[in-house]
């Protein structure tokens, strides 16, 4: 069931989008396409699965939603990483990094909290 009062992890993974959006953009330029949009889809689809879990059907299916944006979090922190060790790709910047790290210990926190 859908609540439209603020939440912040809803929140904080639609402006992370949006960050990731612009990284994207930034390896697209370079002519990187396929790093450009394993970034942009595992990115984006983090706060795509939080939105549709506010929709879930029941505790389990809202902890399952839950648990897929963990799993593109922990893709995406892949990728990045092969960003930064790359000599190919420009480097994701010090924010777009903490802030996924942030939203991965939120997520972490809802699931554990969900199966109480």
């Amino acid at each position: 069931m859908r609540n439209d009062k603020e939440n912040l992890i809803v929140d904080l993974t639609l402006a992370f989008s949006i960050e990731i959006i612009k990284f994207s953009e930034d390896i697209r330029i370079l002519h990187r396409y396929e790093m450009a949009s394993q970034i942009f889809r595992s990115g984006t689809s983090i706060g795509a699965n939080v939105r549709e879990a506010q929709n879930a059907e029941s505790k389990k299916d809202f902890i399952h939603k839950f648990k897929v944006a963990a799993k593109e979090a922990d893709e995406l922190e892949y990728w990045l990483l092969l960003c930064k060790k790359s000599d190919f790709y420009p480097n994701p910047n010090k924010k777009l990094v903490e802030d996924l790290q942030s939203i991965i210990k939120v997520i972490s926190k809802i699931i554990a909290s969900s199966k109480r």
